[in-house]
């Protein structure tokens, strides 16, 4: 039930075509979630939705965002899944009917409480259709609603029974509200159009999109209100716990473009390349990155290595990303049709490759014997982060530790697996330098988890 997904928001003071302000904002979220992609629009107190499998573009045609009718709060979602949850069952937002009314929900994280809650559930008659945790989160605010007065209130109790990451955006009949974990483990921040129109996404860079200014990120356990009277902060669940957000949000997760609780994705990158090239220089021609993440980490590691930046590996934009790809098999050949070397940047020389992580070492390994085969003399594998010894509990794609490289083999024996002359890793200590201090998730790489 792991998964990494975007949220995104808007409401309105009158009614407007709001599936088009939000397909344009699932766009720009869509790196992070390439499985389904799906749209809630708030007609008059009742709610229109499209969902399914694919890419934003394969989901969303003209014809369909036409079918929308008009509203006044309108969310939207894309989902990244692992194996056995590929199932449209499993697209967002969420709806559920109630004689109190309807609800939508938009959910980007994961419950480390996940398998308790739902026995608890199940056992007091609940009956799930999906396989996500967010459907766990819509029955505990349905639960709580049947008896609270507000649909925030109902939130508000269900933030008591549920622990893990979740950034939420929900519509009720006459609300928009948007909700960050006590830890606010996944990023989530709030902006205003020209028009007065309240924006609520993963990112900024949707909220860019949108022709949205940045007015805050959400603290963690901080709930926004929009209703008639404007925006309401609630912040009853504010310091309940030590903010950890999560440290690969910067690493990898989120467009370079972005703003992540005032740190720049792209500063963060070129600061992750630095500190790899003071701490594991090597002499070379030309350092490359793998796109998209490992561009921002080259340039920095090129600048302080003083050696050429350039342009060895071109990625086909239409292929999604490999870490997405369920089976082995598939990722593979999504490798060879995804990115292509340069050859007349590789031809000859010595390269350094940038990319930010080491999974399974299957692509990597693939990656450097395409290079070889282009001609390089030598190439020199750097990872703009330490290497991966734990699973992870909090909505991003970790494997189990039985498929984790660098949890069975050191380092040397890692580079000699993926063909490459040298290999180096970031240290787990560097990585505060991101944030200045001790407030995000590293569980990945030190195995220390904020919840049990």
């Amino acid at each position: 039930m792991e998964e990494k997904c975007g949220v995104f928001g808007i409401k309105s003071r009158a009614e407007k075509a709001l599936a088009n302000t939000v397909y344009y904002g699932l766009y720009a979220l869509q790196h992070r979630g390439q499985e389904s992609a799906g749209i809630v629009v708030n007609h008059d107190r009742e709610f229109y939705s499209h969902k399914d499998l694919g890419l934003v573009s394969d989901v969303f045609s003209k014809e369909i965002l036409d079918k929308l009718p008009k509203g006044n709060i309108a969310i939207g979602h894309v989902r990244y899944g692992t194996t056995g949850g590929t199932l449209r069952v499993n697209c967002q937002p969420i709806e559920v009917h109630h004689h109190k009314g309807n609800l939508a929900l938009a959910h980007n994280g994961n419950l480390s409480n996940a398998a308790k809650l739902h026995k608890e559930l199940e056992e007091s008659g609940a009956i799930f259709h999906t396989t996500s945790d967010t459907e766990i989160i819509a029955y505990l605010i349905t639960r709580h609603r049947l008896h609270e007065k507000s649909i925030e209130d109902a939130v508000s109790k269900a933030m008591n029974d549920i622990e893990g990451a979740y950034s939420l955006v929900i519509t009720s009949p006459a609300k928009m509200i948007a909700v960050r974990d006590p830890y606010g483990f996944r990023p989530l921040c709030y902006g205003i159009t020209k028009d007065g129109d309240h924006v609520v996404a993963s990112e900024t860079c949707a909220l860019y999109s949108v022709g949205a200014e940045w007015v805050k990120d959400l603290e963690p356990g901080e709930m926004l209100v929009f209703d008639e009277n404007g925006v309401t902060s609630r912040k009853e669940h504010c310091g309940k716990a030590n903010k950890k957000i999560c440290i690969f949000e910067y690493i990898y997760f989120a467009r370079p473009d972005s703003m992540i609780d005032g740190i720049s994705v792209h500063r963060s990158r070129l600061l992750l390349g630095k500190m790899l090239a003071n701490a594991s220089s090597v002499e070379a021609d030309i350092v490359i990155g793998v796109p998209d993440s490992g561009l921002d980490a080259a340039m920095g590691y090129a600048n302080a290595a003083g050696i050429p930046y350039g342009i060895g590996l071109i990625k086909n934009k239409y292929i999604g990303r490999t870490f997405i790809s369920p089976e082995q098999e598939n990722r593979m050949d999504k490798v060879r049709i995804k990115l292509s070397p340069v050859r007349s940047e590789i031809e000859g020389r010595r390269v350094v490759l940038i990319d930010d992580s080491i999974v399974r070492g299957t692509t990597m390994g693939q990656i450097v014997n395409m290079l070889r085969d282009a001609g390089a003399k030598e190439v020199h594998v750097r990872i703009s982060a330490p290497p991966f010894q734990h699973p992870c509990y909090y909505g991003t794609d970790i494997d189990s530790e039985e498929n984790l490289i660098a949890c069975h083999y050191s380092i040397s024996e890692i580079c000699k697996m993926i063909g490459a002359d040298s290999l180096a890793y970031l240290t787990v200590e560097a990585l505060r330098k991101i944030t200045g201090k001790d407030d995000y998730c590293a569980a990945c790489f030190d195995g220390f988890y904020p919840t049990a």
